[in-house]
């Protein structure tokens, strides 16, 4: 057995059976190890495309699938989407092809830092030494990236071909998350207790899907506490039957706004609001100057279990949660607004769907408008790098095949990685890919006027403008093999969506603004 192979076997043994592989030729022997029947390999055109769909898989499977990138620039062009999974929590193990040891000194054009591109935004990097220890490291780079982190495994080829002998079984770890200290959790019974105003309790990770939800719900009933969220998160359930979670909002006027009546703040996996950019004369901390900060739960730790610890502090655990009734929202008539759009999501999609939001600013009113649709799951882009949305759905529906992923995604978003709709195609996955055309950077002209500049001139209108040439959604889906439409009324827009529900495989739906 080589080295690869010990590698792949290693991968396998160790649960991590998908491979979102953009390969080059340090890469060959890899790749014929991928021919391995339990490893699913999924081609990506562009390593963002690898990357973001390793995170998408994550957030719905909760365990690891493995990138395969070639050399350093591989890794650079992924590095935007392992970005964003690490903002997310979402575990990893990336696999990066190395010239071979003895190459290395000569120079050669495609040599570069892989270690110094990998650090900044990895919390576990080896380069592998020989092919008897590499399955070893790959044992490693799983237990790293269990807890929810990101691994990276560098491969020179001489470790790929050499000889790995035998390779030993290794145990599988699954480390439980700690529960926090009961000190902590008095400490909050006490503030709740004493609070004279409203609570605010603020979810984030682990604490927005799973029993964490539901027990959420029954604090809120038991003490009169505000649940909500950050503006973005890596993974809600919501929708009817679930306990409602309020949204910060973005724009910073509005959330200072939003949390001026709070003084005690808890927090469950995540820090307080802070502004998502600095603006000149706005605050970067959002919330009330008097406004004190509890951590209930870290990152990491069991936030289901510190929530039952809490409600048991509380005598309240059996309370009945409160809970988000089903609203039927009429199909929506006529012109297409961020309204009409909300609407028409709520009444079409599909229970137990997901949708991955990289909407921006067409999509703003969605988590609103959508509260009571039949129960899905959101997933929201935690690091802010454009070019998630696509990406996040196809791993998503290589995670679970049998539920509908709804992408909603700015025009301009969406050209950054637009090859998953390739990807979608050959994998024949349940994606439905929604384009909000306005054929504009839309939000940079607020951010443009949020930064005191008013309405931006010509200069600076041709730099946001994407509409000249003008880009044919139809086309571009078409091309890659994703039946393609284009809508433009609202009743239209629904009609689509659950024509899609209805079938198999990728869709397109060009949405006209």
């Amino acid at each position: 057995m080589n080295g690869s192979e010990s590698l792949v076997t290693t991968l396998v043994a160790q649960g991590v059976d998908v491979c979102f592989a953009n390969p080059g030729t340090s890469e060959m022997h890899f790749l014929a190890a991928l021919e391995n029947p339990a490893m699913r390999s999924v081609l990506c055109l562009y390593e963002g495309v690898a990357t973001g769909a390793a995170d998408g898989y994550y957030r719905m499977k909760g365990t690891p699938a493995s990138t395969l990138l070639h050399l350093g620039p591989g890794l650079a062009n992924g590095l935007s989407n392992i970005h964003n999974a690490k903002r997310a929590g979402s575990a990893m193990v990336n696999i990066i092809g190395e010239h071979a040891t003895h190459h290395l000194k000569y120079d050669a054009p495609l040599k570069s830092d892989i270690e110094g591109l990998a650090r900044p935004l990895c919390h576990w990097v080896r380069r592998t030494d020989t092919a008897k220890t590499l399955a070893y490291d790959a044992y490693r780079a799983v237990t790293a990236a269990r807890p929810g982190k990101i691994a990276t495994l560098i491969l020179p080829g001489d470790t790929s071909w050499g000889d790995a002998g035998e390779v030993p079984g290794f145990p599988i770890e699954l480390p439980e998350p700690p529960a926090p200290s009961q000190e902590r959790i008095d400490h909050i019974a006490r503030t709740i207790k004493g609070a004279q105003e409203p609570v605010l309790v603020i979810l984030a990770g682990l604490a927005t899907h799973g029993p964490a939800v539901e027990l959420a719900g029954r604090l809120a009933a038991a003490t009169g506490a505000r649940i909500a969220t950050q503006f973005f998160t890596a993974r809600i359930e919501r929708g009817a039957g679930r306990a409602p979670l309020e949204r910060i909002p973005y724009f910073v006027p509005a959330a200072l706004e939003y949390l001026a009546p709070f003084r005690h703040i808890i927090t469950l996996e995540t820090t307080e609001p802070i502004a998502f950019f600095s603006y000149p004369g706005s605050p970067s901390l959002l919330k009330h100057p008097d406004a004190a900060v509890h951590t209930l739960s870290e990152t990491g730790e069991d936030s289901a279990k510190a929530l039952e610890m809490l409600l048991d502090a509380l005598g309240a655990t059996n309370t009945a949660p409160i809970l988000q009734p089903r609203i039927e929202t009429p199909v929506p008539q006529g012109k297409l607004d961020p309204t009409s759009i909300a609407h028409a999501l709520a009444a079409a999609m599909p229970e137990h769907c997901i949708l991955v939001d990289e909407s921006l600013t067409t999509g703003r009113q969605s988590m609103g408008l959508t509260a009571g649709a039949l129960p899905h799951d959101t997933i929201q882009n935690m690091g802010g790098s454009i070019g998630y949305g696509t990406p996040v759905a196809t791993g998503a529906a290589v995670a679970c095949p049998d539920r509908r992923v709804f992408t909603i995604v700015g025009d301009g978003s969406a050209m950054y990685t637009i090859q998953s709709l390739w990807t979608q195609a050959r994998e024949s996955l349940n994606v439905t890919t929604i384009v909000f055309a306005n054929h504009s950077y839309q939000i940079l002209k607020s951010e443009y006027a949020n930064m005191g500049f008013g309405a931006p001139g010509p200069q600076a209108l041709a730099m946001i403008d994407i509409g000249n040439p003008r880009i044919d959604w139809v086309a571009m889906g078409t091309s890659m093999g994703v039946p393609s439409v284009r809508v433009e009324t609202a009743e239209d827009f629904h009609a689509q969506m659950v024509r899609t529900v209805g079938e198999s495989g990728p869709a397109l739906i060009e949405v006209c603004l």
